[in-house]
C-alpha cells in the first residue's frame, strides 16, 4: 500500500492513496496527482515501516479519473523487493460482491508520540482497511461503482470529507482489483463512495489500453477481464422422485459450512489477517498427469499448462479453473495444507448453486484400501460424522450411500501421508482408478514414493505450497501483539526478531528462527505463546546457546504452546465461564490422550474408544466389576422388603439372607456380563448407536430385528438363571437361609424360562423401537452421547416393564395385590439395574465409556472426571479440533510431541502396532499424576533444566 504525497504549483499539497502493481508502478486516481510538481511516494509495510521515494507521473487520463507513476527508484521500498510482487489481476462485477479497500483517508490522522523535543506533536496518517459491497447497478449515469463501507463515526468538520485522501486506493474483490477509489459525494451520506471501475477503462482509445497494458498489466480485451462472482457451471437438477436426499443434501451443505466456520473462528485465521500462504504448481514433472488429461482436451490438441499459482484465498477459483477437477495439493508438515482445505471448503460452498456437489473433509488416515473401498470408507466417514446420513432412503440403502453413488459429494482428502505405512500405492491405485473430482492433500515424500511404486493421479493437477517469508508474517506477528510501552507507534515485542530477520538472515540465530517459521503452524504457535500471552519475550528465539538448531526451537514452540493457552489468566470475552484447569494437569491428560492415540494408530479422538488401549483382561475386570456391584446392590437390597413382608424370620435373617443373594448374584452375573464384554471386544471397540427410540411406525427390517434380538436374549437368559437358580438351592438353602418363596421345582423351572423369556422380548422391543436419528437432528460428539445415554435408560425402563409387571402380577396371584406389588417392584428394579444397565456395560459405547472414561481412567488419575468438559474447552482452547463427531489434535506435529513426551515420562511405553489394543498405557499413583512435575519436562527439554518460566 502507497501513500501518495504532491506539492502542486498553486497552494498547498494534496494526499492520496495508492497502489503498487509491480515492480516500479503504482496505480492511483489522476486528481490525486494533477498540476503536482513532485511526488512522493510513501510505502507503508504491514510491520508499520515506512519507507519514502519520489515518484514521477508516466500516464493519466482524468475521463476515468486513474494515474500511473513510476517508483524513481526502488531499491529500498520497505524490504519488498519487486521480484516478490504478485501479479495483479483485474476484473469486472456482474453481480452484487464483497470488496475492500486500504487507503489513507483524513479521519486516520493521528499524533506521532514520537515527536522530537517533546515539543507539539507531529501528525501522520494511519491507514484503514475498508470492507463493503459494491453493485454492477449503482451510479449507472456517472459510470463509476458505488461502494457501501462503514461509515466513520465522527465528522469533526462537515465541510471537508472525512475520506479526503482516500482516492486512489485500489478496490479488490475476489484477489483482483476491480476499480481505484475517485470520489465521495457528501449527499450519498459518509458509508457511501465511488470509484472507477476497471471495465470502463476499455472506453480509452487502444492506444491507452496498450499503454497500460504494457505499464500495470491491464489485460488487452475486456472480455479476458476475471468475471466476479465466477459464472457457475450448470445446475445439476435435484431429483423430484427424493425428497430425503434433497433435504439431506442442504442439511449436509449447512452443516459442513457451520462446522468449518466454527473452526476457522477458533483457530483466528482471520485475526488480525489470514497469513499469505502461497501455492505453485509442482516443477517436479513426473508427479502430475498429462495436461490434455487434465484439461480433458480433444485429441490431437496440446492446451498447455494452467496457471496454478496463487494465494490461499484464490483456492476455490484455482480448483474450479481445472476442468478435471482433480487436485493434489502438497505440502511439508504445518505448512497449511488443513487449513487449505478448510478455506477452500467454505469458499466452494459460499459459491455453490442447488445441484453442486457438496465438499466433506475425509481423514484418510483411517482408510485402509487393502480391505476396505473408497465408498465404503467415506460411507461410514459421512455416518459417523452426520449420523443424519444413515436415514433410510427410498432408493434402498442409506442416505449417505445415495449421495455418493449420485455425485452429491465433493470429498476432501485431508492428509494422503497419514495412511498406514506400506499403503500408500494400494491407495493411490484405488483413487486412479475413479474419476470422481476430488482434492487430495499429502506431504511430498509419500506422494512421491506412491507416485514411483504405482503411477501419478489420474487426471489430476499437483501444486506445492511455498514456505512463508518474513515479509508474509511480519505484518501478522506485528499485529497480533501488544504495542511496546516504548520504541514508538509500531514497536512491538516483535521488533527486534523481526529485523535480525531482515538486516541480518545470515547469522545463525536469525536463520534458525527463519527456517521455523515458514510454515503457519509454526508461526501460529510462536504467536500464541509470544504475543497472546504477556510477559514473554520472543528475542530469546535467537539464543543459539538456548537453542543451537531449527529442531530445537520447534521442540521449544510446541512443548510452551500448552503452557501458554491454559494460563490460568482470564483473557477474553466469556473467559469468566471457562473452567480454571492447570496447565500441568491439562498437560499431562493431553499426554495420556496424545499417546492413547499414537498406540491406536489414527488421528481421529472419539470418545468411544477411550480407555481401549488398557489390557483387554483389564476392561474385562472393570466392566465385571461394575455390573456385579450394581446386580449385587439391587438384588440384595431388592430382597430385603421382600423377606421383611413376606416371611416371619425378622431383621437379621433378611438382611444377613439380602447380602449372601446380593454376593453370590452379583458374581454371577458380574462374570456373565465380563466374560461377554471381553468377547465382543476382541476386534473393535463398540461404536455409538446412531439410532433413536421411536414408539410408533414399524418396517420389514425392524420386524427382522425384533426376531434376532429376541432369540440372541432367550440364548443368553436361559443359561444366566439356571445358574441362579443352582445357586440358590444348592448354597443359599443349605446354609439355612431358606425363605420360602422359590417355589419349589416349579419355580426352578418357570424362573429360567420368564427370565429368557423377558430377556429375549426386552431386546427385540428395543430392536422394534429403534429408528435412524432424526435428519434435523445436531451432529457432535456430546449430542451423539447424549443420544446413547437415552438409549440405556430406554433399556432400563424396558427391562423393568417386561420383566416387573408379569412377575408381579403372577405373583400377586396367590398373594395377593399388596405382595404382587412389592414383587413386581423388586423385580423390575432388579431387572434394570442387573439386566438393563449391565447390558449398557457390556454391549454399548456409552456403558464402556461410563467404565472406562468416567470411573476408572479419572480414579487412576489419566483423565479428568469431566472428559466431554475438558475436550470441548480443549477445543475452544485451540488445542483439539473437531471433525464430526470425533476430536483431533490441532496438527499430528503436537499429538506427537506430547506422545513423545509421554513416553519419556513412561519409558516402558512404546507404540505398539495400529489396531492392538491389549496394553495400555502405564500410569503410577493418583498423586504423581496430579501432584507437581518437573518444568523441564513440561517444555519439552528432557535433559536440562528450564531457564526462567520456561518460555
Amino acid at each position: 500500500m502507497v501513500q501518495v504525497i504532491t506539492t502542486q504549483r498553486a497552494g498547498a499539497g494534496r494526499r492520496g492513496s495508492g497502489y503498487r502493481v509491480n515492480g516500479d508502478a503504482v496505480l492511483t486516481a489522476a486528481h490525486v496527482v494533477s498540476d503536482a510538481v513532485s511526488v512522493r511516494l510513501r510505502f507503508l509495510t504491514e510491520d508499520g515501516d515506512t519507507t519514502e521515494l519520489p515518484g514521477e507521473q508516466v500516464w493519466a487520463d482524468s475521463a476515468s479519473d486513474i494515474a500511473v507513476l513510476k517508483i524513481a527508484n526502488n531499491a529500498s521500498t520497505g524490504g519488498l523487493c519487486a521480484a516478490e510482487i504478485s501479479p495483479v489481476r483485474f476484473a469486472r462485477i456482474a453481480r452484487p460482491v464483497d470488496c475492500e479497500a486500504v487507503g489513507f483517508p483524513r479521519f486516520k490522522l493521528r499524533p506521532d508520540a514520537a515527536s522530537p523535543d517533546h515539543g507539539a506533536p507531529t501528525w501522520y496518517r494511519d491507514s484503514h482497511h475498508a470492507h463493503g459491497r459494491t453493485t454492477p447497478l449503482g451510479n449507472l449515469r456517472a459510470g463509476s461503482l458505488e461502494i457501501s463501507v462503514y461509515p466513520p463515526e465522527y465528522d469533526p468538520e462537515p465541510g471537508r470529507s472525512p475520506w479526503e485522501g482516500m482516492s486512489g486506493a485500489a478496490v479488490w474483490s475476489g484477489g483482483c482489483v476491480i476499480g481505484v477509489v475517485v470520489e465521495h459525494h457528501r449527499s450519498d451520506g459518509l458509508g457511501r463512495l465511488a470509484a472507477s471501475q476497471v471495465k470502463r477503462w476499455y472506453r480509452l482509445t487502444p492506444t491507452q489500453v496498450g499503454r497500460l497494458n504494457e505499464l500495470i498489466g491491464l489485460p488487452a480485451r475486456a472480455d479476458r477481464l476475471t468475471q466476479l462472482p465466477p459464472p457457475s457451471p450448470p445446475v445439476t437438477p435435484e431429483r423430484d422422485d427424493a425428497p430425503e436426499v434433497r433435504e439431506a443434501v442442504r442439511k449436509l451443505a449447512r452443516e459442513v459450512d457451520r462446522q468449518w466456520c466454527r473452526e476457522e473462528q477458533r483457530r483466528r485465521v482471520h485475526t488480525p489477517h489470514p497469513l499469505a500462504v502461497r501455492f505453485r504448481c509442482t516443477p517436479t514433472r513426473t508427479l502430475f498427469d498429462h495436461w490434455e488429461n487434465i484439461r480433458r482436451a480433444p485429441p490431437g490438441t496440446e492446451p498447455g499448462p494452467l496457471p496454478l499459482d496463487g494465494r490461499l484465498d484464490r483456492i476455490a477459483e484455482v480448483y474450479g479453473s481445472i476442468p478435471s477437477r482433480r487436485l493434489v495439493v502438497l505440502g511439508e508438515a504445518g505448512s497449511g495444507k488443513t487449513i487449505l482445505t478448510l478455506r477452500f471448503v467454505l469458499d466452494w460452498l459460499s459459491a455453490r448453486a442447488p445441484g453442486d456437489r457438496v465438499p466433506v473433509i475425509f481423514g484418510l488416515g483411517s482408510w485402509d484400501p487393502s480391505t476396505t473401498s473408497l465408498d465404503d470408507w467415506m460411507c461410514g466417514q459421512l455416518v459417523r460424522d452426520y449420523p443424519f446420513l444413515g436415514s433410510p432412503s427410498g432408493h434402498g440403502g442409506i442416505v449417505a450411500d445415495v449421495l455418493l453413488d449420485e455425485g452429491r459429494i465433493l470429498p476432501v482428502l485431508d492428509g494422503f501421508d497419514e495412511i498406514a505405512g506400506g499403503l500408500h500405492g494400494a491407495a493411490l491405485r484405488v483413487l486412479s482408478r475413479t474419476a470422481t473430482p476430488l482434492l487430495l492433500t499429502s506431504r511430498p515424500a509419500e506422494y512421491s514414493r506412491a507416485v514411483k511404486k504405482t503411477r501419478v493421479l489420474t487426471d489430476a493437477a499437483v501444486m506445492e505450497l511455498e514456505g512463508l517469508t518474513v515479509d508474509d508474517y511480519a505484518g501478522y506477528l506485528h499485529r497480533a501483539s501488544q504495542p511496546a510501552a516504548e520504541g514508538g507507534p509500531h514497536s512491538t515485542v516483535w521488533g527486534p526478531v523481526l529485523a535480525q530477520l531482515r538486516e541480518r538472515p545470515g547469522n545463525p540465530g536469525a536463520a534458525n528462527v527463519a527456517e521455523v517459521l515458514t510454515t503457519p503452524l509454526m508461526v501460529a504457535l510462536a504467536r500464541t505463546v509470544y504475543s497472546d500471552s504477556a510477559g514473554h519475550d520472543p528475542s530469546e528465539l535467537l539464543d543459539t546457546t538456548k537453542f543451537a538448531s531449527p529442531e530445537a526451537l520447534q521442540d521449544h514452540l510446541l512443548a510452551a504452546f500448552l503452557p501458554a493457552v491454559y494460563d490460568p489468566t482470564p483473557t477474553g470475552r466469556g473467559a469468566r465461564h471457562r473452567p480454571r484447569r492447570h496447565p500441568e494437569r491439562a498437560q499431562r491428560w493431553l499426554e495420556y490422550l496424545a499417546a492413547h492415540l499414537d498406540q491406536l494408530g489414527t488421528h481421529n479422538l472419539a470418545w468411544w474408544t477411550l480407555g481401549t488401549t488398557m489390557r483387554r483382561s483389564s476392561r474385562m475386570l472393570v466392566v465385571g466389576f461394575l455390573a456385579a456391584l450394581v446386580f449385587g446392590l439391587t438384588t440384595g437390597l431388592g430382597n430385603l422388603p421382600v423377606d421383611l413382608v413376606a416371611t416371619p424370620k425378622g431383621t437379621r435373617f433378611a438382611i444377613t439372607r439380602g447380602l449372601m443373594v446380593g454376593l453370590l448374584h452379583g458374581l454371577v452375573v458380574g462374570l456373565v456380563f465380563g466374560l461377554a464384554y471381553g468377547f465382543v471386544s476382541t476386534s473393535t471397540p463398540a461404536e455409538p448407536s446412531r439410532v433413536r427410540i421411536q414408539i410408533f411406525g414399524g418396517s420389514r427390517e425392524r420386524r427382522a430385528a425384533f426376531a434376532r434380538r429376541f432369540m440372541l436374549g432367550l440364548g443368553a437368559g436361559v443359561p444366566t438363571a439356571l445358574v441362579l437358580v443352582l445357586i440358590d438351592r444348592g448354597v443359599i438353602e443349605p446354609l439355612g437361609f431358606d425363605d420360602g418363596l422359590n417355589g419349589g421345582l416349579v419355580g426352578a423351572a418357570q424362573f429360567p424360562l420368564e427370565v429368557g423369556l423377558g430377556t429375549g422380548l426386552v431386546l427385540g422391543v428395543m430392536a422394534w423401537l429403534e429408528a435412524p436419528i432424526d435428519i434435523k437432528s445436531e451432529v457432535s460428539a456430546s449430542d451423539l452421547l447424549s443420544t446413547n445415554r437415552r438409549n440405556v435408560g430406554f433399556h432400563m425402563l424396558a427391562w423393568m416393564l417386561v420383566i416387573g409387571l408379569p412377575s408381579g402380577f403372577v405373583y400377586g396371584l396367590g398373594a395377593g395385590p399388596v405382595r404382587g406389588l412389592l414383587a413386581g417392584l423388586v423385580f423390575g428394579v432388579e431387572a434394570a439395574f442387573g439386566g438393563g444397565l449391565g447390558y449398557g456395560l457390556s454391549f454399548t459405547a456409552w456403558g464402556q465409556w461410563v467404565a472406562l472414561s468416567r470411573m476408572w481412567l479419572p480414579l487412576t488419575g489419566r483423565l479428568p472426571w469431566a472428559v466431554i468438559s475438558f475436550l470441548d474447552d480443549a477445543h475452544e482452547r485451540g488445542v483439539l479440533r473437531q471433525t464430526g463427531a470425533v476430536y483431533q489434535f490441532r496438527h499430528a506435529r503436537l499429538q506427537d510431541h506430547l506422545a513423545h513426551v509421554f513416553q519419556a515420562r513412561h519409558p516402558a511405553h512404546r507404540s505398539s502396532t495400529p489396531g492392538k489394543t491389549d496394553r495400555e498405557p502405564p500410569f503410577t499413583a493418583t498423586a504423581s499424576w496430579l501432584g507437581d512435575t518437573p518444568q523441564s519436562v513440561i517444555n519439552g527439554n528432557l535433559s536440562e533444566p528450564t531457564h526462567g518460566n520456561g518460555i
